[in-house]
């Protein structure tokens, strides 16, 4: 099978091409590297991926290894002309469109950042999907599309018209343009509503990656809405392989139905910020200072997922615990760290 997968230098995106590439699938990388947090990370991941398809070409496994198990194409989502370009050449079996201006606080200073990826972006997606005859389009939304939703735990037929944010609009726009695409072209498509992912190769932007950040710097970390918050934190790994078992299975139409499905994958256990933080000092051996702050704009007090969809479709219901999964970000954020304080000294 032929993977794309746009976003594939993020963190979601490149632990996705790794299980790819685990499986023998052929992968088509994307991503314009832009600066919204340190492009030397993302290159890190990159060099990982590239180390991986090498190493399948010398071992010879698995038995079916394509001549090119990795290519990298360095490219925004919003060029159209050359996105529908490559597609024609690449020919996809199937896309994984993770590409994005992520981030709900950068949307209320930068939202023209939003309007260009998320939705002019998502647009090129589908529309050279659509011309080239993939057979499926799995994207990413989120949990912010909820909004400030009372309704728990958050379930996909519930109404999301009331976004407090202008990147959870952008989401649900995409849900929306997913959708016509599927009615009026029968293009299979899948979204996926992510709910707080955190694990190793994060994001340093996710206040977790933050968190740790100043913990170990002995600077104190300012904690939103006075700690009262509860998020349904999700382990990298179950949301990759949620992902690798919805590649195959597109969806398809059903009488008037359209070839269209939803997905909530997150946890379904919320957690509250502090008990998160007390593990996150548990475990990098440090006690942080916490900076109590109202409530930001655009944030909301509490997500839940409700995951019955994806029990039932796929048989699979993530359940990394916070403290299995924050002992392995732990694990690997110290290592990373001590390996880039041993960089920088090396560049005095």
């Amino acid at each position: 099978m032929n993977i794309w997968i746009t976003g594939v230098a993020g963190f979601i995106g490149s632990h996705v091409a790794a299980r790819c590439l685990e499986a023998g699938y052929q992968v088509v990388g994307i991503d314009n590297m832009n600066d919204y947090y340190d492009v030397t990370l993302k290159e890190q991941r990159l060099e990982r991926l590239l180390a991986q398809s090498k190493l399948l070409l010398q071992t010879g496994e698995p038995a079916q290894i394509p001549q090119q198990p990795f290519r990298f194409y360095r490219l925004s989502i919003e060029e159209a002309d050359t996105i529908h370009e490559l597609m024609r050449e690449t020919k996809p079996d199937v896309i994984v469109h993770l590409a994005a201006q992520a981030g709900v606080r950068y949307s209320l200073t930068n939202p023209q950042a939003y309007i260009q990826s998320n939705i002019v972006g998502t647009a090129n997606i589908l529309e050279a999907a659509r011309l080239q005859g993939v057979g499926h389009l799995l994207y990413a939304s989120s949990s912010s599309v909820y909004g400030a939703n009372k309704k728990i735990p958050f379930a996909v037929e519930d109404r999301v018209d009331n976004p407090v944010s202008l990147y959870a609009a952008t989401k649900k726009s995409n849900e929306l343009m997913a959708y016509s695409y599927s009615h009026l072209y029968d293009l299979p498509t899948t979204g996926l509503r992510f709910f707080t992912v955190y694990g190793p190769w994060g994001r340093p932007d996710m206040a977790y990656f933050s968190f740790a950040e100043r913990i170990t710097s002995g600077k104190p970390i300012d904690v939103y809405n006075f700690g009262n918050m509860m998020r349904d934190f999700t382990y990298i790994d179950d949301i990759v392989e949620g992902i690798m078992r919805l590649l195959p299975r597109a969806p398809q139409r059903d009488g008037e139905q359209a070839p269209y499905k939803l997905y909530n994958i997150g946890n379904h256990q919320p957690v509250q910020l502090l008990d998160f933080i007390r593990v996150l000092e548990k475990h990098l051996g440090v006690q942080a200072e916490l900076v109590m702050k109202e409530m930001q704009p655009g944030d909301v007090p509490q997500t839940y997922a409700d995951i019955s969809s994806l029990q039932n479709d796929i048989d699979f219901r993530p359940d990394t615990s916070i403290e299995v999964g924050i002992q392995r970000f732990a694990e690997w954020y110290l290592t990373y760290k001590e390996q880039r304080t041993a960089e920088r000294v090396l560049h005095v």
